[in-house]
Order: structure tokens, then C-alpha cells, then sequence
């Protein structure tokens, strides 16, 4: 009965400086409901022969800890070490300085999102980046929406609700999340219209599939992985003088989509918006968050009565942009209008440009750190060689040589158990388990403090 005696009543600590502490750190509310959860688990204690006294002096502590972890978002910074530049499960693109600073000059202040300062009467917000999307890939007109799947979704039911639309088999892709583009049809209300063989699609097939009832014709990059060997596919180009011959329009999606020719930057080449454009497609879609760099968001460009028909869609309402994305997705693109430092100043670009001698560079320098910190755990760090990707379907099959560390311990579950520990740390460290160790690819590693620092609550 003497150590149940020892704890304070709710009331008695929460009027103490320890209480009054965490009171205003945390709320009354929230700290009441911990408060007794403590006292309950510790009564339990004591009724198991603890010492009353002991618990009474670890409550404060005990208390705010519990408390600090019950108020620790899930949703928090973590160091990328996976070797994957665009990673869709951590957020894909890093935003570059001038967006972070234009979204949060838009977060804190009203802005004149679809109001027209000239004249004082309401605007369009899609007016703030229909100028610089047609300035950067040619296009008549743009118009955008929250991601690409929205943007493929809003194009089709425009174009092709109640009409077929044709597709090759071979481009019926799924992506992540199981969005597979046969079900994005159907929800738009189109008529899916498959030509071809899933490895090989000829123009007659495109050619003898239209009929009066035809919608429109759909070619999907396929950016999520490639077919090798006995293959054949119709290049943009001729779909585009098909479609125009036909009346019927051509809607090209892009996916990942890129507003420059990656191959300056040492990777192989994927298609570029305005090379979609200059090929004749009537709308093309791509993503705003993967290769280009910025939010996400999904971007359609083309022909300017296309565009004004997605703009009268009732869909359009649902899946517009907000003031926050738009001003990022602003700074973003205004970043392109000055390619001669592109790769300095957007982080997509300046992670996948890296050299692997730099990325080598950077683990040299933080080897003997990582070893002090890690080897009297149990484990053994040495450099290694490895291999990144650029993520987000783009460029599948497709590596980027880099460096980093492999991490092993005595036992075989080693590698495991310190992914596990350093995906419970303040700033979690997410690798990636391979031939038997933890890999830290330092690809995507800024500062090589920030690694460091992560590590030391270990």
C-alpha cells in the first residue's frame, strides 16, 4: 500500500513545475490522457512488487517521452539513401530553393490566384503557367491538374466519353497503386479499342481499327519498363498524320515527361515534351513531380480548342491545382527559361547528374565517421560500389553508377535489425538490403553533416 502511495494523484502533477511544463508544450488535454495511461501502467508495477518510489520519480520523464512520441508525425524528413533518385513512397522530387520560397510566400499570404490585377475582374489560376508551359514546349495551350493520372482521366473523357478510343496492346500499362490504364478508360467513358500484339503493333492495325464511332487515338510511353527483341511500334509521327487524315485527334501521354534531352546530363535519352509536340500529338500529358522537378501535378499541352474543351469539363473543378503547387510549379519552370544552370539549381537534375568519382568522394570523406559510429555496435562498414535509378517508372532498365557503404554484422539478420533501428531514428536512414548487407547509396546525400547527425542518436 506505501509505493502506491508514492504516486501523485492526476490533479497533484499536473499542478506541479513538471505538469505545468508539459501543459504548455502539450496541452492540458493530451497530457491528462497520458498522464493516466503512466499512472495505470505503473500502479500494475507496483502491484507486481516495483518500488512505488522509484516510479514516481521516472513519471516526469517516462510522461514526456511518451508524449513526445504520441505527438511525432509519421509524415517527416528522411535521408534517402536508397539509391533511388525519385522514390514514389518518399515523395519522388525534391523541390529547388525558389519553389520552397514561392510556396511559402503563397501558404502565408493571400495571393491573386483568379484575380487579374490589371483590371480588377476574376482571372484564371491556370493563367499564372499557361505562358511558361507554351514558352518551354512550343505548345499552343496548356492547362494542368493535380497529378498525370488526372491529366490522362480529364483528357479522355473529354475527348473520347462515349466514343472508342484506340490503343496499342502494348501500351496498356499499369503503373503504381494498380492504375491501369484499361480502368482509367472505362472511368473516363471510353470505349477501349485494343490494336495489335502485346510485343509488335503495325500502322494498318491503328488504320483498320477506325470507324465513325472512333474518339480518339492514345499513345502511352511506356517509362515503367521496355519490351526487347521482336518488337514494333508506331512512332508519334505517323499516328499524328493517321489521326489528322482520320478527324480524330491524338493524345500522347508521356508519364514521367521531361522539358529537356537528358542524355546532356549522361543518361539515355527520353522524349521530350516539346519533341512530342513538334511530332504533331494534339495533347500530350506528363507529370510535374518526376523528371521535370517540381510538385505534383499533371500537365496537358496542345492544340488550344482541345484545351479549351478539358477547361469546360465539370471534372475540371475536382482536380485543379491549389495556390500553394501552383506557385511552386511557377518558380519551377522559370528555373528552365535558364538551362546554363539547370542542373545546379534543381535538385532532380543535380542527383541524377552526379558523377560516381563525386559520390565516391563523399563516402571516402565519411568512412572513418561511419565506422565510429557503427562498429561498436557489432557492425563493419566499407565503401562500396553500387548502382542507382532514377525512379518513378522513368528510364526502368536503366542504372546510374554511384557509391556509398555496405554495412553488415555478425549474424545474417544484421543488416535487417540496423535498417530497422535507422528507420526508428529522430531523421529515419532508408537504404536498401543487398548480397547480404545494408546499402547506403549517398546519390541523394546533401551535406555530409546530415548523415552524421542523423546517426547519433544511435
Amino acid at each position: 500500500m506505501q509505493g502506491f502511495r508514492a504516486l501523485p494523484s492526476a490533479d497533484q502533477f499536473l499542478q506541479s513545475r513538471a505538469g505545468q511544463a508539459l501543459v504548455a508544450q502539450h496541452g492540458r488535454a493530451s497530457v491528462l490522457a497520458r498522464l493516466r495511461q503512466q499512472l495505470e501502467a505503473m500502479r500494475k508495477a507496483i502491484h507486481a512488487g516495483a518500488d512505488g518510489h522509484a516510479l514516481a520519480a521516472q513519471l516526469p520523464q517516462r510522461l514526456a517521452e511518451a508524449l513526445a512520441l504520441a505527438s511525432r508525425s509519421k509524415l517527416r524528413p528522411v535521408l534517402n539513401l536508397t539509391g533511388t533518385v525519385l522514390h514514389t513512397n518518399l515523395g519522388r522530387a525534391i523541390l529547388a530553393d525558389e519553389a520552397i520560397k514561392a510556396a511559402t510566400a503563397a501558404m502565408g499570404n493571400p495571393l491573386a490566384l483568379e484575380f487579374d490585377l490589371d483590371d480588377g475582374t476574376r482571372g484564371q489560376r491556370d493563367d499564372h503557367l499557361r505562358g511558361l508551359l507554351c514558352e518551354l514546349t512550343g505548345a499552343e495551350d496548356a492547362t494542368l491538374v493535380n497529378n498525370n493520372a488526372a491529366a490522362v482521366l480529364i483528357a479522355l473523357n473529354t475527348l473520347g466519353q462515349g466514343r472508342e478510343a484506340i490503343v496499342s496492346r502494348g501500351e496498356l500499362i499499369e503503373i503504381g497503386g494498380a492504375f491501369r490504364m484499361p480502368d482509367i478508360m472505362a472511368r473516363a467513358g471510353a470505349q477501349l479499342v485494343e490494336v495489335g500484339t502485346t510485343n509488335r503493333t503495325h500502322f494498318q492495325d491503328y488504320e483498320n481499327a477506325i470507324t465513325p464511332q472512333t474518339g480518339l487515338i492514345l499513345k502511352v510511353h511506356t517509362s515503367n519498363y521496355r519490351i526487347e527483341g521482336f518488337t514494333a511500334e508506331v512512332d508519334a509521327p505517323r499516328l499524328s498524320q493517321l489521326a489528322r487524315k482520320a478527324g480524330i485527334p491524338l493524345l500522347n501521354d508521356l508519364g514521367s515527361g521531361s522539358l529537356v534531352d537528358l542524355s546532356a546530363y549522361g543518361m539515355r535519352r527520353e522524349p521530350t515534351v516539346s519533341e512530342a509536340v513538334a511530332e504533331g500529338a494534339d495533347l500530350i500529358t506528363f507529370s510535374g513531380d518526376k523528371l521535370l522537378g517540381g510538385p505534383q501535378a499533371g500537365f496537358i499541352v496542345g492544340r488550344r480548342d482541345l484545351i479549351a474543351a478539358i477547361n469546360k469539363n465539370p471534372l475540371k473543378r475536382a482536380v485543379r491545382l491549389d495556390k500553394i503547387r501552383i506557385s511552386a510549379l511557377e518558380a519551377t519552370l522559370r528555373l528552365y527559361q535558364d538551362p546554363d544552370r539547370l542542373a545546379q539549381r534543381l535538385p532532380t537534375l543535380r542527383m541524377l547528374a552526379r558523377t560516381q568519382a563525386d559520390i565516391h568522394a563523399q563516402a571516402a570523406r565519411l568512412l572513418a565517421s561511419m565506422q565510429a559510429l557503427l562498429t561498436p555496435h557489432g557492425f563493419n562498414v566499407s565503401l562500396t560500389d553500387c548502382e542507382s535509378q532514377i525512379g518513378s517508372g522513368a528510364l526502368p532498365v536503366d542504372t546510374l553508377p554511384s557509391a556509398g557503404f555496405k554495412i553488415t554484422g555478425q549474424s545474417g539478420d544484421a543488416p535487417q535489425q540496423l535498417a530497422s533501428r535507422l528507420r526508428a531514428l529522430p531523421t529515419p536512414v532508408i537504404g536498401h538490403i543487398r548480397d547480404g548487407g545494408l546499402i547506403l547509396d549517398l546519390r541523394c546525400l546533401g551535406e555530409d553533416q546530415a548523415l552524421t547527425d542523423a546517426l547519433k542518436p544511435l
